[in-house]
C-alpha cells in the first residue's frame, strides 16, 4: 500500500523529504508551497525550491496566499489524502485543513520538542550554544508546534559548526525520519506522545536588530551568535577601510587567546577582544562580496592591531 500525500513546504530544507517521499513511491497528489517571490538583481520572480522540485517530478503545485477562504479548503479537502506532510511551509493551517487528512497532518520540525518551538529552531539552538539538537516529526494541532510527537532523532552540535552546516545535515536526517514514519503510519503502528509540560522555549523569528555583533559580550557566545547566524542573515560588525566605516559580515569566527578592550583587533590576524576573552575572525563577507577566508579578507583590506570595531 501506499499513501495518499499532500506535500506542504518552501525552502530547501524541505526538498530532502519530498524526494524521499516520491522515492518511497508514495502517491504525492499536490504540493503546496509560497508563491514565487521576487529575487536576485533583477528582481524576477523566483519559484520556490519545493516548487521546482515538484515541478521536476511532475506534481501539481498549488501557492495560495492563504488557507483561510472556505473555497480554498474544500479544493484541498477534495485532494482525499491520507496525510498531510508540512515541512517549513510558512503559512498557518486552519483547523479544516488539518483536519482533512484521513490519517493526519504531520510536521518535521527542526528542534528537540518543546524546546524551540516556533520560526527559527536551527539558529536560535546554535545561538544559544546548546550541544545538541534533532529533528522530530509531529502530528500537528492548532497550536504552535504543541502536538504530540511521533518520532526523533537527535543530531550533535560540535562548538565550531553553523546553522548552515546544522541545516543541511538535520534536512538529510529530517527526510529519512518522516519516510520511516509514513511507514510505520502505513502499518498502523505509529504511535504518539505528548510532549512534556517542562522546558517549552520558543525559537522567535530572527530580528535584522539582533545581527549586529557586540563584543562587550563574553567570547563563548559571540562565537554562538556569529555561527548560529551564519549563512544568513548573517552577524556584522562595523569596520574602518579605505578611509570609512564599512559593515562586513562574520561568517565563522574561533575562540582565540587574548584580552583586552572589547571590539579592539589585538593582532593583525583579525584576533578581536570581547568582554571576556578573544576571537579570530576566520571568514568574512564585505558588502557586495562573496565569503572569503581571513587571510584573503586582509590582502585586500588594511585592518591592522589596535583598529576598533563597532
Amino acid at each position: 500500500m501506499t499513501l495518499r500525500i499532500v506535500f506542504m513546504g518552501t525552502p530547501d530544507f524541505a526538498v530532502p523529504t519530498l524526494t524521499e517521499i516520491v522515492a518511497q513511491g508514495h502517491e504525492v497528489v499536490a504540493v503546496y508551497t509560497q508563491p514565487p517571490r521576487p529575487a536576485g538583481r533583477g528582481m524576477a520572480e523566483r519559484p520556490s525550491p519545493v516548487q521546482v522540485q515538484a515541478e521536476r517530478f511532475g506534481i501539481p503545485v498549488r501557492t495560495p496566499k492563504t488557507l483561510r477562504d472556505p473555497e480554498e479548503q474544500a479544493r484541498f479537502a477534495a485532494l482525499e489524502a491520507d496525510a498531510a506532510v508540512v515541512v517549513a511551509y510558512g503559512l498557518i493551517l486552519p483547523q479544516a485543513v488539518l483536519d482533512a487528512p484521513k490519517l493526519g497532518p504531520f510536521n518535521l520540525h527542526g528542534s528537540l520538542l518543546p524546546r524551540w518551538r516556533g520560526a527559527a529552531p536551527i539558529q536560535r539552538a546554535v545561538m544559544a550554544g546548546d550541544a545538541e539538537t534533532g529533528v522530530m516529526v509531529m502530528r500537528m494541532e492548532a497550536g504552535l508546534d504543541t502536538g504530540p510527537v511521533a518520532m526523533g532523532e537527535r543530531i550533535a552540535i560540535p562548538p565550531d559548526m553553523t546553522a548552515g552546516q546544522l541545516h543541511d545535515r538535520m534536512a538529510l536526517v529530517g527526510a529519512d525520519l518522516m519516510v520511516r514514519a509514513l511507514a510505520a503510519l502505513e502499518r498502523g503502528s505509529l504511535g504518539l506522545t505528548p510532549q512534556p509540560e517542562a522546558g517549552i522555549t520558543y525559537a522567535a523569528k530572527i530580528d535584522k536588530a539582533e545581527t549586529r555583533i557586540d563584543f562587550s559580550r563574553p567570547a563563548a557566545e559571540v562565537h554562538n551568535h556569529i555561527r548560529g547566524l551564519s549563512p544568513f542573515p548573517g552577524a556584522w560588525t562595523e569596520m574602518p577601510l579605505g578611509g570609512r566605516s564599512e559593515r562586513v559580515k562574520v561568517l565563522r569566527s574561533v575562540v582565540a587567546e587574548g584580552a583586552g578592550p572589547a571590539g579592539t583587533l589585538l593582532d593583525d590576524r583579525l584576533t578581536v577582544a570581547t568582554g571576556d576573552g578573544a576571537l579570530r575572525l576566520v571568514e568574512l563577507q564585505r558588502a557586495g562580496g562573496k565569503p572569503v577566508t581571513a587571510d584573503a579578507f586582509l590582502r585586500g583590506a588594511s585592518v591592522p592591531a589596535g583598529t576598533r570595531l563597532q
